[in-house]
């Protein structure tokens, strides 16, 4: 017999996206107790057959309805304060998911509802467990990964334009940025983009030229943010 104390592993995902001008958080609404009715980050227990990254796969579905997304996923990091779940010794293993605009999801499994919110809206306390502090872990780390790698990208459609890159800058670092100098930045910094041959179509005024994702996997020179005045 084990002399170890049992404990269980959940996952939680820090799921982000940028909508209009806003980055939004993908919440759900705790539909069981512990803190039912309150709102939190969509996870859940890990099966005892299952792989981290295919267990936040799977509660991003059941919750969310949300089916295997294009973007990027990452592990976060690891949480196990004593105490952080009323249900007991409960470690997660938390991910950061970076989205392009997506439909509302669709609430399923234990959660009430599950909506995109900006995170600008958001409050400490607003959130179940110890959720403000993992979505503030993971703000930081999406916007730290934008100076040094092209994971902006990751925000925009298959093809776009500077314009919209610059607007995704702008809204996770909320800032505003000089239009010449980002776009000298973003085309001269090797394998950052690369021009599809392609413009906008439709728009009013000149037609942009488009752009996709180019192959390189950290920015040499980083995009750095501006310092906070």
């Amino acid at each position: 017999m084990s002399s170890y104390p049992p404990f269980a592993v959940t996952v939680d995902l820090v799921v982000l996206t940028v909508q209009g001008d806003e980055l939004s958080a993908l919440l759900v609404r705790r539909g069981v107790p512990p803190y039912e009715g309150q709102w939190a980050l969509p996870g859940g227990f890990v099966d005892i057959d299952e792989d981290l990254v295919d267990a936040a796969v799977r509660e991003l579905s059941e919750e969310t309805g949300l089916v295997d997304p294009a973007g990027h996923l990452e592990q976060l990091g690891t949480y196990g304060t004593p105490g952080r779940d009323p249900r007991g010794r409960v470690v997660t293993v938390a991910y950061l998911a970076l989205l392009p605009d997506l439909p509302a999801p669709v609430a399923g499994s234990d959660a009430a509802s599950a909506q995109w919110q900006p995170v600008s809206r958001l409050s400490e306390g607003d959130l179940a467990f110890d959720h403000d502090r993992i979505l503030t872990d993971g703000l930081e780390r999406a916007r730290a990964k934008l100076e040094y790698t092209p994971l902006a990208a990751a925000f925009c459609p298959a093809e776009f334009t500077i314009a919209q890159l610059r607007a995704v800058y702008e809204t996770v670092w909320q800032t505003r940025l000089d239009p010449r100098n980002f776009h000298r930045k973003v085309t001269g910094t090797p394998g950052f983009v690369e021009s599809t041959g392609r413009v906008t179509e439709g728009d009013r005024g000149r037609p942009a030229q488009l752009f996709h994702r180019g192959p390189a996997s950290l920015l040499y020179p980083p995009m750095l943010r501006p310092a906070a005045e």
